[in-house]
């Protein structure tokens, strides 16, 4: 079953309960339902080929953009719910999602901050990691999404973004100017966020110590 179908079926159990699936859909982590996808342009062949082709963020996204598709199953797997009573869902390697880019926000921002490492190390790439207010889905509670960032000319740029995939916001000169437009962009309040070197590490900082905490 793709993830598409599974997305509508979700959301529409969803809805069955008292949330409209349109609502939901919005606030999910899926891509913007007016994403307008482009036709994805001849790339790399393989993993190591893109490793020699692709210089820049601008590369990866504009191959990402056409590219990813949103599993919705497997955020219910990887959902705060799920983590706390089932076995931890590993994280799709880069070489294996170039060759299925499909998954969920972390898997995403996993590769591109992957790759971005070695084929721009410049950049000082790194996962920006957002805690919204928490929303439901088919019983299941989601809260955290991940977006990979970099600095070019020392301002902060953010991209591998599951909802709008292909998109580069920037540039910024704070994180906390990203968070205030993303935010607002979301519909969801932003409670505590971190720019981390690994998604495995935990969010810790709340929203208003964030310009305090912030290293980046």
């Amino acid at each position: 079953m793709r993830p598409t179908l599974i997305l509508s079926l979700v959301l529409l159990a969803a809805g069955c309960a008292g949330t409209p699936p349109a609502t939901l859909l919005a606030l999910s982590d899926a891509p913007d339902p007016a994403r307008v996808r482009t036709v994805a342009e001849p790339g790399p062949a393989s993993y190591d080929e893109a490793l020699v082709r692709w210089r820049s963020p601008q590369d990866l996204s504009r191959w990402l953009g056409p590219r990813f598709e949103y599993d919705q199953r497997r955020a219910l797997a990887l959902s705060e719910t799920a983590r706390a009573t089932a076995q931890r869902t590993p994280v799709h390697a880069p070489e294996a999602f170039f060759a299925d880019p499909a998954g969920v926000c972390v898997d995403l921002t996993h590769f591109a901050v992957s790759m971005l490492r070695r084929i721009a190390p410049q950049a000082e790439a790194r996962y920006l990691m957002i805690e919204f207010e928490p929303i439901a889905i088919a019983g299941h509670t989601l809260r955290r999404h991940w977006i990979a960032g970099y600095r070019q000319d020392g301002a902060h740029y953010f991209f591998a973004d599951s909802k709008r995939p292909g998109h580069i916001a920037g540039p910024y000169a704070t994180v906390e100017l990203f968070l205030r437009e993303y935010a607002d962009y979301r519909g969801r309040p932003v409670v505590r966020w971190r720019l981390a070197d690994s998604h495995e590490r935990q969010l810790r900082q709340r929203a208003p110590r964030a310009q305090r905490d912030e290293r980046g």
